[in-house]
Parts: structure tokens; sequence; C-alpha cells
């Protein structure tokens, strides 16, 4: 996720907003979709672990929706771009639906409650792509809102996925593998574009 951002969403960002802001200002809006959701998952997280039954799936649930925006948002940018991310939302959209299972069952729902959660989450992306169809986003704006999003999978990626693996195999060769999976993904991206 971290070099889809940096590699493909960033630039394109740039480049579909470059009648409407400066790079200078386009990056700010990447650092603000960070930090927007950093403190978004934060706080729900603290709300959820405060034993509020339905909000933990409920915000993870609502985390799906924006990941079906982002995917069909993207889409109206280019099909390229819109595979990249549908790719990259599916890679950690897994972990999402066992989230919300665990903090359904956690929450005392039992497993009838949980298995709604658990559909509800799943499909709530196909929403927000649904959603995406009924309006059209122009392109400066489009590449905005992409740079919005580089900052959602750049916070994902560093907050969560990278510690994750980490934390799961702490290796030399893991770090070595997500560095090769960005230079992947940026030679991906530089054949697709080139």
């Amino acid at each position: 996720m971290i070099g889809v951002a940096l590699f493909d969403l960033l630039p394109e960002s740039i480049d579909l907003a470059r009648t409407l802001a400066p790079p200078a200002q386009v990056l700010a809006l990447c650092g603000v979709g960070f930090a927007a959701y950093m403190l978004l998952e934060r706080g729900l997280r603290a709300a959820a672990s405060a034993g509020r039954g339905h909000l933990g799936p409920a915000s993870l649930t609502l985390h799906s929706l924006l990941d079906g925006l982002a995917i069909g948002l993207a889409w109206q940018a280019s099909p390229a771009i819109g595979l990249v991310v549908a790719v990259a939302v599916l890679a950690h959209d897994f972990a999402d639906g066992v989230n919300t299972v665990t903090l359904s069952l956690s929450g005392g729902g039992g497993a009838d409650r949980a298995r709604s959660w658990l559909i509800a989450d799943a499909l709530a992306p196909i929403v927000g792509i649904g959603a995406t169809r009924l309006f059209s986003v122009p392109e400066d704006v489009l590449g905005l809102l992409t740079a919005l999003f580089a900052g959602f999978f750049l916070y994902i990626g560093a907050s969560q996925l990278v510690p994750a693996s980490h934390r799961t195999l702490p290796r030399l060769w893991t770090s070595l593998a997500t560095v090769a999976g960005m230079a992947a993904i940026y030679l991906a991206v530089r054949l697709a574009s080139g």
C-alpha cells in the first residue's frame, strides 16, 4: 500500500490536480489524509474499547465503505488506477473482516451478530463503489481526492501492515520483502505508464 501511494496515487494526483493546486498543496492534502485517518481510527478504536458493542464493527464497516469509494473514484480517474487501488484495498480487507468479527464477538454479540457485521463489512465496499456511479467528479478535484486517499494508504501501510509483518516475523528478510514489494510496485507503475 505504501508503494501504491508513493509511486502511483501521488504522481497521478499531482497530474490530475495541476489546474487546481500546485504540487506542494496536493502533497499537503496527502498529509491531511494521513492525519485524518489516524485520528479517526484511534478515536473509533478508543470508543470501541470502551465496550460499546456495535461501535467497533460499525467503524470497520464504515472503513470498508470508504475503501469502496476510493476504488470507485480511482476508477473514474482511470481503469488502471482503479485496478491498482482495488488490489491494494483487497490486500488488507481480509484482515478487516477478521477484525470485524473479533470486535463483534468481544462486544458480547454472539455468532449471529458477528456474522451480520461480517456481511455488512463485505457489502460496504460494493455499496461505496456503486455510490460513485451516481456522480461524477471533475478531474482536478479527483486529483485532490486521490491525494487524500494516498494519505489514507500511507497511514494504513505504515501503522498497520509494516508493523504487523515485523511483529509476525521479525527477520531481516521481512524488511527486504517490503522493500522488494515497493520496488515491484514502482516497476509495474513505470511499465504501465511508459
